[in-house]
């Protein structure tokens, strides 16, 4: 491979690039990827999300191999690999359904791949040790699946995807399954052996937080195109359109008019800065993060009236459902200790200083 190898028999590995190349894929009239291109760096965990029908699902078919593109190119390492079938191309897989063999044991669905392979019966061996171990499960050797939990059995998939070296391993919703608290202990797990071995990383998902938290970098799939590529920080705080906008948290969209001065008139009854500068007149639409609004009990130009229709206690914080003038409805997320007017009297909602804001025009 031109920039480097996988998982050594130390542990340790050189991370290989990964290359998607202007690749499109059609299902007769429908296409599912429209000249999609990015590249991964060595050792980056890169998170496809979007919608369900966005093209993420299907991208992660034609690297892996089980899907040819219509068109473009796929090159691992510096390699092209897309005329190669699954088993040469030095990706791993671990499926949203893990697809352990069910008449296997748990030491077996592990070396599957390296026997597959033909490798010696000491070294399947060996590796196998080494990988139940690296997921912590070696006491579960000789259990078979239906004898594991979800998590157990997502921790072998993911060492059998380990086992036989691969230069980048791909996770196709691979949290799904599982409920909320082991999901976040299985996201720390594969992050943490995803450093430990350096690994080139694709993580599909639809679960915004998922890739927020496990990503070096997020693409923003909709229509089997990319609608922005970044890091997780600017992708939320910096998005460059109005979906990428919605899609990523929640936030709340308010209808304003930018004045003869530059400053936006809101709807709701307050004048704020734009975040960009617009032409006079212009109808847009201002977003504002409900960590970013703050909630005062007096008046002043820079802030709205509103009521508290709802409050709505989770964990450390409270998200507040309030309603604007003209009916809009605006969502507030402030910790349940803060301090603050009461939340039965007249409210006036503010944004946060130094938050980031952003417009987008009204018809986009």
């Amino acid at each position: 491979m031109a920039d480097g190898g996988a998982v050594t028999e130390a542990g340790a590995t050189h991370g290989v690039s990964l290359e998607v190349d202007a690749v499109s894929h059609e299902f007769g009239a429908y296409r599912a990827l429209d000249d999609v291109s990015l590249r991964v760096e060595p050792g980056e965990v890169m998170a496809l999300l979007g919608p369900s029908g966005c093209g993420k699902t299907t991208l992660l078919r034609v690297i892996a191999g089980f899907l040819a593109q219509s068109r473009g190119a796929v090159s691992v390492g510096g390699v092209r690999v897309d005329r190669l079938p699954p088993g040469r191309r030095n990706i791993g897989i671990v499926f949203q359904n893990y697809a352990l063999f069910p008449h296997l044991t748990a030491a077996q669905n592990v070396g599957y791949g390296l026997a597959a392979r033909g490798a010696a019966r000491a070294e399947i061996a060996r590796r196998t040790r080494q990988f139940l171990e690296v997921v912590r499960m070696e006491a579960y050797a000789e259990r078979l699946p239906r004898e594991l939990s979800g998590g157990q059995q997502q921790r072998i998939a993911l060492a059998r995807a380990l086992c036989v070296s691969p230069g980048v391993l791909l996770l196709d919703e691979p949290f799904a399954a599982l409920d909320k608290n082991l999901r976040l202990d299985m996201q720390i797990e594969i992050k943490r052996l995803q450093r430990r071995f350096g690994l080139t990383a694709i993580l599909v998902t639809h679960d915004q937080e998922e890739a927020m938290s496990v990503a070096d970098r997020v693409a923003v799939m909709r229509g089997g195109r990319i609608e922005q590529l970044g890091p997780p920080a600017d992708v939320y705080d910096r998005p460059e359109t109005l979906f990428v906008n919605n899609f990523i948290g929640s936030t709340n969209l308010l209808p304003g008019a930018v004045a003869a001065d530059g400053s936006v008139r809101l709807a709701a009854g307050a004048t704020v800065a734009p975040p960009r500068p617009a032409p006079a007149g212009a109808r847009v639409v201002v977003s504002v993060r409900p960590e970013d609004v703050t909630l005062h009990d007096a008046p002043a130009p820079d802030r709205f009236p509103a009521r508290c229709r709802l409050s709505l206690p989770l964990g450390a914080v409270t998200v507040l459902d309030l309603e604007a003038e003209g009916g809009a409805a605006v969502k507030v997320v402030r910790l349940r200790s803060a301090e603050g007017p009461t939340l039965d009297g007249p409210l006036w909602c503010g944004v946060r200083e130094g938050a980031r804001v952003s417009m987008f025009a009204e018809d986009s």
